[in-house]
């Protein structure tokens, strides 16, 4: 399978162009800043570019199979304006070039799923400390939504640098949120990748913990 990664030089997008390596996969690394991936694989094709370049991102998504977006803002306190119109330009070309499967990192605490949290939790961590981060969520899980791709939308809990686990929860019903709300990176990548042979969640969002 030949897939694209955007954000592939963060903590799981790094981790996603790995095991998409060690799982046999072609991998096209889409990345801001030169030099911040520094793996060599026969497989692996990265892309410097921004994701303003529209014409550039409709080459890198041009004959792939899927595409998974790593991406997340930098800042707690300003919105990722850049992201959520690369977002835009992704879904856009996507569907222009007929490449409809899309998995999307987002955050438990986005959509329906901030209900899901006790108070006053949902208050402290999504009302306050998160509350940029998961509005920019809420904002690209949207433009996916109303699509016409074939989209999974993955929303884990806290990330950690655990290593990876096997038996996850996971699940796109209503819960109440109790006890550790953890989930390690190597452990999401793994259930993203997971996701492009598996039509368990297409069109829906996904709540994933260890």
């Amino acid at each position: 399978m030949k897939i694209v990664i955007f954000g592939a030089n963060g903590k799981t997008g790094s981790l996603l162009v790995e095991q998409a390596l060690a799982n046999g996969d072609e991998v096209i690394a889409f990345i801001r800043t030169a030099g911040s991936i520094l793996l060599d694989h026969p497989k692996l094709k990265i892309v410097v570019g921004n994701l303003t370049e529209k014409l550039k991102l409709k080459d890198v998504i041009t004959g792939s199979d899927a595409c998974i977006s790593a991406l997340g803002g930098s800042s707690l306190t300003h919105h990722s304006e850049e992201i959520m119109n690369g977002i835009d330009n992704i879904v856009s070309i996507m569907e222009q070039v007929g490449v409809s499967r899309f998995i999307y990192l987002s955050s438990f605490g986005a959509g329906e799923s901030l209900y899901y949290m006790p108070q006053p939790i949902r208050f402290i961590i999504a009302g306050v400390f998160l509350r940029v981060p998961l509005a920019d969520h809420n904002t690209n899980e949207q433009r996916i939504s109303k699509s016409t791709l074939h989209w999974t939308i993955v929303r884990p809990g806290s990330l950690t640098d655990g290593p990876q686990k096997g038996d996850l929860k996971h699940g796109n019903e209503k819960f109440s949120m109790k006890g550790n709300s953890g989930i390690s990176r190597a452990s999401v990548a793994a259930f993203m990748l997971l996701q492009l042979s598996d039509n368990q969640y297409v069109n829906k969002s996904v709540w994933l913990f260890e």
